[in-house]
């Protein structure tokens, strides 16, 4: 047979030939392992990455295959499916081995388990009863209830209620994403029975009905459009009138939107967002966008699964400080109830009244302290609480002394208090415990390092084998500087992720890299 006539191919195929008959190769493989949707590189010049996202039975932010610099495949397939591709086709492409595990299941990371139910202490007070209430009669999870009321009372009583530290004010708003395992997880539902005991405790009350009717709204699209909601007058005469009230709940079910529009060039979304989290004081200095806003009180509730959120969220937002000021809060279907809940009119009456009370009480308090046994307390927990994390998880988790003390605020102003006790801190720890512990499960050991994170996801895919130094540098087709492969197998040896054995070879002993985390086979 012709050796340049083999499936029509010459040797003197260019390189965006070359590139496209990869993929094709690519999705073979693919398919024989059920994974769905590759995103290649746009350069067809040089095969820089292609990787093929996985289902939600793989490991969190893991792919399954991936098509390295030079056309290396890493894949968790066994030797036959492997055998569609020829040796010879490889030659001819130009392509590195196949690196393949043995037949078997294939390794992946080890997601961190779901986490463990809300705890009693994080249900004290007003917000556990609620919950409580709710429970029996709904499909949705326990801490979706609970976290959508404190994000919610949070944003109703406004930004008078704060607590100074180092002359920087804290506010109750805060930013909740329900992150659920899927599309049935009851994200919306939770906040439907949310608003309902809200709208029930609001309408006696002109202040509550006017937050209820006008302040709850959804579209995140832009931070110009996010400031116009809360603008301030400019005043100049016959000039547009500012809002004066500067509450926003902003309740997203799709929240998978606002984060692609964050990636758009020119987008100042995240920008405005961690702004408003932070003062509430926002400002873009762009002649096409004069409007300004001072005071604002914005509060968000997203809800978006798992593979949305980790198909978006993307890597600037995760250091940037954006992802760590939202509480991360997995959620799932509690139950399954085919003929509805039946919660009467009795029990939200009884509820809504004492929600109402709440929420007097809380528009008119300003500063707050802690008690002195809360002071202590706090303390004892602030070292834990400040000690920083490694990877992806400590980016997203790093704001969890601010995160504590606001969830304290609110647990402390729904029990009709401005003062905040150890009952208050102990319930604002147990729900960061489950956020942080949610994060772990969402996101993962990911170091958010794009070349390290490669790294271990080769080294976990080449099983036992392993990979040597100079097969971790062919992986990437030398397009990474040769500094970023040590520093990223440095930090991976540090964390205890991976670990190295010096291989006698006849000559200067191979440097050989393994994951130590991989599946038994």
């Amino acid at each position: 047979m012709n050796n340049e006539k083999i499936n029509g191919v010459g040797d003197s195929e260019s390189a965006a030939q070359r590139l496209a008959r990869v993929r094709g190769l690519a999705r073979v493989l693919e398919d024989s392992i059920g994974r769905t949707t590759c995103e290649a590189t746009k350069d067809a010049g040089a095969v820089e990455r292609e990787r093929c996202a996985q289902d939600t039975s793989a490991g969190p932010l893991e792919s399954p295959l991936l098509l390295a610099g030079g056309g290396a495949l890493v894949a968790s397939v066994a030797p036959p499916v492997v055998s569609e591709i020829s040796a010879h086709q490889r030659r001819i492409a130009n392509l590195p081995p196949i690196i393949v595990t043995a037949p078997g299941p294939a390794p992946t990371r080890e997601r961190a388990p779901w986490p463990a139910p809300l705890t009693e202490e994080a249900l004290y007070g007003l917000p556990g009863d609620i919950v409580r209430t709710f429970e029996p009669h709904t499909e949705s999870d326990q801490a979706a209830i609970l976290i959508q009321t404190l994000v919610a009372y949070g944003n109703v009583i406004g930004s008078s209620p704060h607590f100074l530290v180092e002359g920087s004010a804290h506010h109750t708003n805060l930013f909740a994403n329900l992150v659920g395992a899927s599309s049935k997880a009851r994200k919306g539902t939770s906040w439907g029975q949310v608003r309902r005991i809200f709208a029930a405790s609001a309408e006696p009350v002109v202040i509550e009905r006017v937050w209820h009717e006008a302040a709850i709204k959804s579209g995140l699209s832009s931070g110009e459009g996010l400031i116009w909601e809360v603008r301030d007058s400019s005043g100049a005469e016959g000039e547009e009138i500012g809002v004066s009230d500067k509450r926003l709940l902003v309740v997203e079910n799709e929240f998978g939107r606002p984060l692609v529009a964050m990636a758009r060039e020119g987008n100042i979304l995240s920008e405005v967002l961690r702004e408003s989290w932070d003062s509430g004081n926002l400002q873009i200095m762009n002649k096409n966008s004069p409007a300004k806003a001072t005071g604002a009180h914005i509060s968000i509730i997203g809800h978006i699964t798992c593979d949305d959120l980790r198909r978006n969220l993307s890597s600037t937002d995760q250091a940037n400080g954006f992802a760590n000021r939202f509480l991360w809060i997995g959620v799932r279907r509690s139950k399954f109830l085919p003929e509805g809940g039946n919660l009467s009119d009795d029990a939200i009456a009884a509820l809504s009244e004492r929600l109402r009370n709440a929420v007097s009480f809380g528009s008119r308090v300003g500063p707050m302290r802690r008690d002195e046994s809360a002071r202590i307390f706090w303390r004892e927990i602030y070292p834990t609480l400040s000690e920083g994390k490694p990877g992806l998880l400590g980016s997203i988790t790093s704001r969890a002394e601010a995160q504590v003390l606001r969830l304290s605020m609110v647990y402390a102003l729904l029990d009709l208090s401005d003062v905040i006790r150890v009952d208050h801190l102990r319930a604002a720890l147990a729900v960061w415990k489950y956020s942080e512990d949610s994060a772990r499960h969402i996101f993962g050991d990911a170091l958010g390092d794009p070349v390290a994170d490669a790294i271990l996801t080769a080294l976990r895919n080449s099983g036992h084998t392993g990979l040597t130094r100079t097969e971790i540098r062919d992986f990437f087709a030398r397009h990474k500087k040769e500094a970023q492969i040590p520093s990223a197998l440095s930090s991976l040896e540090a964390l205890g992720l991976v670990r190295v054995e010096h291989q006698a070879s006849g000559g200067r002993p191979v440097e050989r890299w393994f994951s130590t985390n991989l599946t038994a086979t």
